[in-house]
């Protein structure tokens, strides 16, 4: 038996699923069947060419904590998360991880590090051992470029 109030509640539900129901905006990168094919978002076009790199430290390099790291960018240029310049981003610093799915914004934790006011360098309390490093630019949104724009993989050892 339905009643007044069930009723209400199920139109509220079904309300809810068919306005929820609208599709998320998709780049079309995704494969057929992934899960991130319905969550896509749109992405910012990286200008041909453009690279980020990181100047300090050097590849192999062994050194104390803090570590201090310094960016570069080329091609492109440095703009504060939030804002949509075009030919810009902002630095994404990955830290023992790579870069899972770049459809996505870029996650903000201990191995992902955001430098949305537009930094161009860091010093980071890491533990002794070996890290990598990487960085990648992401637009306003901090979502890597189409394509990523990314370094290469930076190895150091902390004492």
């Amino acid at each position: 038996m339905i009643t007044r109030h069930s009723g209400s509640l199920m139109f509220t539900l079904i309300l809810l699923l068919t306005g929820c129901g609208g599709s998320e905006p998709t780049t079309g990168n995704s494969a057929p069947g992934s899960d991130s094919e319905s969550t896509a978002m749109p992405r910012s076009t990286a200008t041909p060419g453009a690279t980020v790199f990181i100047i300090s430290p050097t590849n192999g390099a062994t050194l104390g904590s803090p570590v201090a790291i310094k960016f570069g960018i080329s091609g492109m240029s440095v703009a504060p998360a939030g804002s949509f310049p075009a030919n810009s981003g902002h630095h994404h610093l990955l830290i023992d991880t790579e870069l899972e799915n770049p459809d996505q914004p870029i996650p903000s934790d201990a191995a992902h590090r955001h430098f949305g006011k537009g930094q161009t360098e860091t010093r980071l309390e890491l533990e002794p051992g070996r890290h990598t490093l990487q960085l990648v630019l992401g637009d306003g949104n901090h979502i890597p470029h189409n394509p990523p724009v990314m370094s290469a993989i930076v190895t150091i050892t902390v004492e």
